[in-house]
């Protein structure tokens, strides 16, 4: 079997538990009596704690021989850590049970785009394609979770989390393709623990992770608390899951269309890091000022800008700036930044920030975004020069 139709399993898996987690978590928490500044906190610590996790769990992957084996015992972690959330009370305890689902989570998305990437340069798919269908398992995962919360109770979030992962786990053991990390033996961890050394004091590379780290990490106001933002506003649920739902269907279309005739015509991921920071500034510059139902509709069009564009910028943005052996700790690496201490800072701010002034929180989110478009830029400029 060609490999395009197994990774797109695993997106799929991946995919339909961030899209319940990403915009019914928060709920979960309020449901259980938080503050917002104390649902902030619980998502951002896993995010933020990224910064030690994320380089160890690169190395740790990379011991093994086979890529999908690290990927079937993150899925099983990921469901310890989320099924125990359901279990336990206490700020305390679900902090350790989602400080462990969370990080997990989190270390399956470049541990997949890796394996994913080396597939499609040996057989000729496009990346984006199994990329996009994990798109539109978020969208399942958006509408069939709004209508499950007009019927059931928010904990109904933590049994779905629990058992994606769980099939994540058994799909990677029994389905992923046996891909060596190495062609021989696996690396010297001392090695392994040098090349991520040599990436992180490299002014280029980090200069780019952080232009695309902060486009993406100022979706986390919009992660955390557009959900909780929609009811106080009279949205329901149900409307919410399609809101999230359609902006994902316009990413799975920028995907699956746009991003194959970008490479055809030979557009610059350098250039679409610049739109999609753009669109980032437009999206939350205008969601601070409580537009009506109507309107969401469109700026929710701009999330294939704000984030697809600028995701596939930065997969393709960071393979050409890492080395060839070192693919795992570049996109790991990223994904720190981006997806664990950017956002995990924006994060842990979103939350006072809803508590104190409400959607004038997304006006801290535009800027952030304007901060990784001139970064971007810069470089850009840097690297046309050199």
């Amino acid at each position: 079997m060609n490999s395009a139709p197994r990774m797109a399993l695993q997106y799929i898996l991946l995919f339909a538990a961030s899209g319940v987690t990403l915009p019914f978590a928060g709920l979960w928490f309020r449901e259980q009596g938080l503050s917002g500044a104390e649902i902030g906190a619980l998502l951002a610590i896993p995010m933020l704690g990224r910064l030690a996790t994320g380089p160890l769990i690169a190395v740790w992957a990379d011991g093994f021989r086979h890529r999908r084996t690290p990927i079937a015992l993150l899925g099983l972690a990921m469901a310890l850590g989320y099924g125990g959330a359901g279990l336990v009370e206490g700020f305390a305890a679900w902090a350790v049970c989602w400080f462990v689902g969370a990080t997990a989570a989190a270390a399956l998305i470049p541990l997949s785009d890796v394996l994913t990437l080396k597939l499609a340069r040996r057989e000729g798919f496009n990346f984006s394609l199994p990329r996009g269908c994990g798109s539109a398992a978020f969208v399942v995962a958006n509408i069939g979770m709004g209508a499950l919360l007009t019927r059931a109770t928010p904990d109904v979030v933590i049994v779905w989390i629990t058992t994606a992962a769980v099939l994540i786990a058994v799909v990677a053991w029994r389905f992923l393709p046996p891909e060596t990390v190495t062609d021989g033996a696996p690396t010297p961890r001392l090695d392994r623990f040098r090349g991520l050394g040599r990436l992180a004091t490299d002014p280029v590379f980090m200069t780019a992770i952080f232009a695309i780290g902060a486009v993406q990490a100022a979706h986390a106001f919009y992660y955390g608390f557009s959900a909780i933002a929609w009811k106080a506003q009279g949205i329901s649920e149900g409307t919410t899951g399609l809101l999230w739902a359609f902006s994902v269907l316009v990413e799975i279309g920028f995907m699956w269309v746009v991003e194959p005739w970008r490479r055809r015509r030979g557009i610059g991921p350098f250039l679409m890091l610049s739109i999609g920071a753009t669109a980032a500034v437009v999206r939350w510059s205008l969601m601070a000022f409580a537009p009506p139902l109507w309107a969401l509709w469109p700026l929710q069009v701009l999330h294939a800008l704000s984030f697809a564009a600028t995701y596939l910028a930065g997969v393709e943005i960071v393979e050409r700036l890492s080395p060839p052996d070192g693919h795992t700790a570049a996109q790991t690496l990223s994904s720190v930044l981006s997806a664990g201490v950017l956002i995990g800072l924006a994060t842990a701010v979103s939350g006072p920030l809803y508590d104190a002034v409400g959607l004038k929180g997304y006006l801290a989110m535009a800027v952030l975004a304007a901060a990784g478009g001139l970064a971007g830029a810069a470089l850009r400029r840097r690297l046309a020069t050199s």
